[in-house]
């Protein structure tokens, strides 16, 4: 029985690396919303680390924080791209602002 237990684990472990790995550019979900040849898409990401938002390769948070971006508009949308890159900075800065003036 014990047996059991480890090969279900090893098994459970394997497939949540698997998942991880399928998902290794950041993007969680991808879905084209419009006709074909649009190029218009439904996407779901991580947000940026804030620590890392000032770097030249701002990190994407691990997707288990629950802070995801939920972005429509054209399917070659990168997680860390320029784009992605601002509008997270001026989102920090409000927050920053909102949270520390009177």
């Amino acid at each position: 029985m014990k047996r059991i237990g480890t090969i279900a684990s090893i098994l459970v472990l394997a497939s949540s690396l698997a998942g991880s790995a399928a998902a290794a550019d950041g993007i969680l979900l991808k879905d084209e919303a419009g006709k074909a040849g649009e190029n218009y898409c439904h996407i779901k990401f991580p947000a940026m680390d804030e620590n890392t938002l000032a770097e030249n390769r701002p990190q994407l948070k691990p997707p288990e924080t629950g802070d995801v971006i939920d972005f429509c508009g054209a399917c070659d949308e990168s997680p860390t791209g320029k784009d992605q890159v601002m509008a997270q900075r001026r989102e920090e800065q409000y927050r920053f602002q909102s949270d520390y003036e009177d």
